[in-house]
C-alpha cells in the first residue's frame, strides 16, 4: 500500500482555471478539491472584462472569498483586478494583482510555499510575472479544439518547458506533448467511484422512459458524431435514447438536433447538477460514447468513461485511441452497422453477468479521483522537495543558486 500524505499547511496551491468553480464539474474540479486534502488551496475564478465588473454582474469586492471544501477558496477578482487588453502595462498590472491577492490569502494560512497550479495555455503571462516555489502544468484536452491537427502553440510551449511538474491526461497526448519535459506524469481522468457505483432510486424523469434506454450524459457539442446517432435512433425505433446534459453553443448542430427532438424514441433530459447526473448511468440499458473520429477526438480522455464503468452498466465507444486499451471492457465500434451490432451485444444476458459488471467497476475503481489525486499531491512534493534541494547546494564560487 502507497504511503499515505500527511497535510501541510506550510504548502499552498494557486490554480488558474478557465472557468468559474459553480460551472459544470470538469477534471480540474475534482483534482483541486481533492487536492486540499494535502495543501492549502486557492481557485482563482477568471476575471471580468472591466465593463462587465462595472456593471455589478460580479463581486466588486477583489478580496472576498466563497469557501468550499475544508482549507480550498475560492477567489473572485471582481471590480479591482478586472481583465483589460489595453495598454499592456495595465494588463499585465491585473494580472500581477490577481495573483498577488491569492497568494495573500494562502499567506494569512500560514504557506510558507506556493504552486502555481495551471490548466490552460492562456496564462503562459500570468506565470512570467508571479514568482512561484514549484510550477505545475495540467494538460486535460487539446486546447486547440481543432478537428485537424495542429502544432503546439508558442504559449503551451512556453509552459511545457517552464514548469517543474507536467500533467498530461490521455496517452495521445502523452506521445505528442510528453517528451518535451523529462518531468512529465501520465494522469487519466477518473471518477468519483462511490457517487457512481452506489445504488440509487430511478432519477423522476427516467422513470417514465420505456426500456431499453440507451444513454449519454455529458456535453452535447460537435464532437459527437450526430449522423451516426440519427441512424441508430432510426434503426432502433424500440430502444429510448436519452440524453442528459447542456447543449453546447455550437450552431451548426441547430438542424440535426431539433430532427432528433421530433423521435418518438429520443429523450433529451437538460443539463444536471454533478451530484445528479451520477445517479443517471446505472439506470441506462447501455452507456454509449458516440465520438466523431478525427485529430481532436485522438487526444481526448472522456470524463465519462470511467463514470460510465461505475455503474456497472456495458459501455460502447467510437474506437478512438483513449478506449482502445478498455477493448475488454468497453465494446468499441466503427460505422453504423458495428454500432447496430453492439448495442444488440450490450443488451444480452453476457455482457450483463454480475462478472462483467464487476470487471467493469473494478477498472472504475483503480481511477478513483482520490487516487489519481494522490498522485498529483506525491509529484508536487517531490517537486518542492527537490527545487528546495537544488537552491541550498552552493555554486562552485560559494554563492547560493537563485
Amino acid at each position: 500500500m502507497t504511503e499515505s500524505i500527511s497535510f501541510r499547511s506550510d504548502i499552498g496551491v494557486i490554480a488558474l482555471v478557465p472557468d468559474e468553480w459553480n460551472a459544470l464539474w470538469q477534471p480540474r474540479r475534482h483534482i483541486m478539491s481533492r487536492l486540499a486534502q494535502y495543501f492549502n488551496v486557492v481557485w482563482v475564478d477568471p476575471a471580468e472584462h472591466w465593463r462587465t465588473a462595472a456593471r455589478g454582474l460580479f463581486d466588486r469586492n477583489a478580496a472576498s472569498t466563497q469557501q468550499t471544501p475544508a482549507n480550498f477558496t475560492v477567489y473572485r477578482p471582481g471590480l479591482k483586478a478586472p481583465i483589460v487588453y489595453r495598454p499592456a502595462w495595465l494588463k499585465r498590472g491585473f494580472s500581477r494583482s490577481r495573483l498577488r491577492a491569492a497568494g495573500n490569502i494562502l499567506r494569512r494560512l500560514g504557506t510558507e510555499k506556493i504552486v502555481l497550479y495551471v490548466w490552460r495555455p492562456q496564462f503562459r503571462f500570468d506565470v512570467e510575472g508571479f514568482p512561484s516555489d514549484l510550477l505545475c502544468y495540467h494538460i486535460d484536452d487539446e486546447y486547440t479544439f481543432s478537428a485537424n491537427d495542429e502544432p503546439i502553440s508558442p504559449d503551451e510551449l512556453y509552459l511545457l518547458r517552464r514548469a517543474d511538474c507536467v500533467f498530461i491526461h490521455s496517452p495521445a497526448l502523452l506521445e505528442k506533448k510528453g517528451t518535451i519535459n523529462p518531468n512529465t506524469s501520465f494522469v487519466p481522468n477518473g471518477v468519483d467511484f462511490a457517487a457512481y457505483s452506489t445504488p440509487v432510486p430511478e432519477p423522476e424523469d427516467l422513470r417514465t422512459i420505456p426500456r431499453p434506454r440507451i444513454g449519454y450524459t455529458g456535453w452535447l457539442k460537435r464532437h459527437l458524431n450526430w449522423e451516426l446517432i440519427s441512424s441508430l435512433v432510426s434503426a432502433n425505433p424500440n430502444s429510448s435514447f436519452v440524453f442528459v446534459g447542456p447543449f453546447s453553443p455550437h450552431p451548426e448542430l441547430t438542424t440535426i438536433i431539433n430532427a432528433l427532438k421530433q423521435k418518438p424514441n429520443v429523450f433529451f433530459l437538460g443539463e444536471k447538477p454533478s451530484d445528479v447526473l451520477a445517479h443517471y448511468p446505472q439506470h441506462f440499458d447501455v452507456c454509449i460514447m458516440p465520438y466523431a473520429v478525427n485529430d481532436y477526438t485522438r487526444y481526448i480522455y472522456p470524463l465519462k468513461l470511467h463514470e460510465y464503468l461505475a455503474g456497472g452498466r456495458p459501455v460502447i465507444g467510437s474506437r478512438i485511441r483513449s478506449l482502445e486499451s478498455f477493448g475488454e471492457v468497453v465494446l468499441l465500434a466503427d460505422g453504423v452497422g458495428q454500432w447496430d451490432t453492439a448495442i444488440k451485444a450490450a443488451l444480452s444476458p453476457e455482457q450483463n453477468t454480475s462478472a462483467a459488471v464487476t470487471a467493469r467497476q473494478n477498472i472504475a475503481r483503480a481511477h478513483d479521483w482520490e487516487v489519481l489525486t494522490a498522485q498529483v499531491a506525491r509529484s508536487i512534493l517531490k517537486g518542492i522537495e527537490c527545487r528546495t534541494t537544488f537552491r541550498n547546494l552552493p555554486a562552485p564560487d560559494g554563492v547560493l543558486f537563485p
